[in-house]
Formats: C-alpha cells, structure tokens, sequence
C-alpha cells in the first residue's frame, strides 16, 4: 500500500524532478508533484509525493522533516485526507451564500443588516 506525504514550505524553485530525487534516497517513489498556480504558473510552495510503502515513507519523513533546502526549513509529514464540504462560498448544491452566518448582510437589521 502506498503512502502519500505532504511537503510544504518548499522553495518556488523546486520541481517535481528535484522532488522525486530528494525522496528516492528512501526509497522507491510513485509519484512526486509540486502543487502549481493555475493562474501564474508557479509554484504554490507545497507539493506531495506517493512511495511505494508506509515504512519507506516514515523513514522519509524522519529524514526530510525541517531540512534546509535553499535556506528555508521545508516540512514533511502524512498527507490528510481532503476535507469533504469545504467550499470558498460561492453557488453549490446548498444555493449561493457569501456567509455561514444569517445575522449579517442585508438583514432587517437596517443598512449592512443583521442584529448590529
């Protein structure tokens, strides 16, 4: 079973390459990814990497937690799992809504509304 490992506070200089490279000293690597800003194209300083075992992968982490690469102490541990309902607000199934919260906005509360 493979094993999925975040690496934040990478340098934007990193690629997936120096990535893979950095962890293949552990061990066998499945896949490196430097997560990268669809809008400007570059790093967003933060990647993931997938090895090929749990054991492989703890010994990474163990290696490669507060390294310095570049002069900044990068940090590596487990990747969680993603978060179901997160969302940026917007319109999804639940309707458009800015807020969670229903005592803000235009309210009967008067201009800016809710109970302020």
């Amino acid at each position: 079973m493979s094993s999925k490992i975040y690496v934040g506070n990478l340098p934007y200089s990193v690629t997936d390459a120096n990535l893979e490279s950095n962890f293949s000293a552990f061990g066998p690597v499945s896949s490196a990814k430097v997560m990268i800003d669809r809008d400007t194209g570059r790093s967003k300083g933060f990647g993931f990497v997938e090895m090929a075992s749990a054991e492989v992968a703890q010994a990474a982490i163990d290696g490669l937690n507060g390294v310095s690469v570049d002069g900044r102490a990068i940090v590596v541990n487990l990747a969680r799992p993603r978060e179901e309902g997160r969302s940026g607000g917007g319109y999804n199934d639940g309707g458009y809504r800015s807020s969670k919260r229903s005592d803000v906005g235009y309210g009967s509360g008067g201009f800016g509304g809710g109970r302020y």
